[in-house]
């Protein structure tokens, strides 16, 4: 099989570069925005061992995930995509098959999307590794921010949340691949969806973007409940018989480990907002889907309370969920 050793830096240069923007090639890429607009960044990198693997990722379905994760931030910011940056460090021995299909996938996902690559680097290393900037652009006076919150909205997921790890756990051979919703969580997992529909639904409820927060739940539900209550000064409260759970989870892995996974498992990219109630119940009835999870309080921590079986409140914590060091 050919590998990019063979090809030399600049014939894998010369293949990627249909799966690129025209305006690859210069030392930087020039867009310019109109005055109305703001330019919104954000990186991710992800790692061979850390973030993927060929066991639960081919490369087709790396390539999606890769855009999909920046994409997904731009989303919670209430931006639209404009490209992507592709930073590569890659063994000599990759296949060039596999770096293919990773640019099959990231170019499925821009087209689905928005937004085209724009420009990158390669360079050698021991170990596969993809840095992914995107670039986005936001009216003015229209991006969300996760300080945005005030005590007694709503906090409102946009989809379910714990699909993703019971997919991961699947493809793992940790759960019967067989199981009736085991292809969702796979496709959850490995094809996760951006939710700009969700800020095409906020944006045509409330064009302003005063007085609501809004985050992606890459991290986990608990994580971003948690972090947009942090940064807005003020509580949280989650209700059990609220929590986005995925048809078919408890049944198959029992209440104590689907409501784990919920709010810990992560990489989910659905988003978490905190809106007024009457945008709230709006924005549920307008969006399939979303539903209501709990509200802001004024007393500053974040809890579960179980109002299912009037057990005992859990607190919860980031250091619950996925942790890099």
């Amino acid at each position: 099989m050919t590998t990019i050793a063979d090809l030399g830096e600049q014939k894998v240069l010369e293949r990627l570069r249909q799966f690129c923007s025209q305006v690859v090639g210069d030392d930087g890429a020039v867009y310019p925005l109109p005055a109305d607009k703001q330019l919104v960044v954000t990186t991710d990198v992800l790692v061979d061992g850390v973030h993927f693997s060929d066991r639960t990722l081919p490369p087709v379905e790396l390539g999606w995930r890769a855009a999909a994760v920046n994409l997904s931030d731009l989303a919670a910011m209430g931006a639209m995509p404009i490209g992507i940056t592709v930073g590569l460090t890659l063994p000599p021995d990759t296949p060039w098959p596999w770096l293919e299909g990773v640019y099959q996938g990231l170019s499925a996902c821009l087209g689905n999307y928005g937004g085209a690559v724009i420009g990158g680097d390669l360079c050698r290393g021991p170990h596969r590794s993809l840095a992914i900037t995107a670039l986005g652009a936001v009216n003015r006076q229209q991006a969300l921010y996760r300080y945005g919150a005030e005590v007694g909205q709503t906090l409102i997921s946009t989809g379910a949340h714990g699909a993703s790890r019971a997919g991961l756990a699947m493809l793992l051979g940790e759960l019967d691949y067989t199981h009736n919703n085991g292809k969702s969580w796979i496709l959850a997992h490995q094809r996760p969806q951006p939710r700009f529909d969700a800020m095409d639904v906020l944006r045509s409820l409330c064009p302003m973007a005063s007085r609501i927060a809004a985050m992606d739940t890459s991290d986990g539900l608990a994580d971003a409940v948690i972090q947009i209550c942090s940064q807005s000064q003020v509580g949280g409260t989650l209700l059990r018989s609220q929590l986005p759970l995925p048809a078919g989870l408890v049944d198959t892995v029992g209440v104590t480990t689907a409501t784990q996974w919920t709010l810990y498992g992560g990489e989910d990219f659905e988003l978490v907002l905190s809106l007024p109630d009457r945008l709230a119940k709006a924005f549920v009835e307008e969006l399939p889907g979303s539903c209501v999870i709990g509200f802001t309080t004024e007393e500053p921590i974040v809890r579960l309370v179980d109002d299912v079986t009037h057990g005992p409140d859990l607190l919860l914590e980031q250091t619950q969920g996925f942790q890099h060091f």
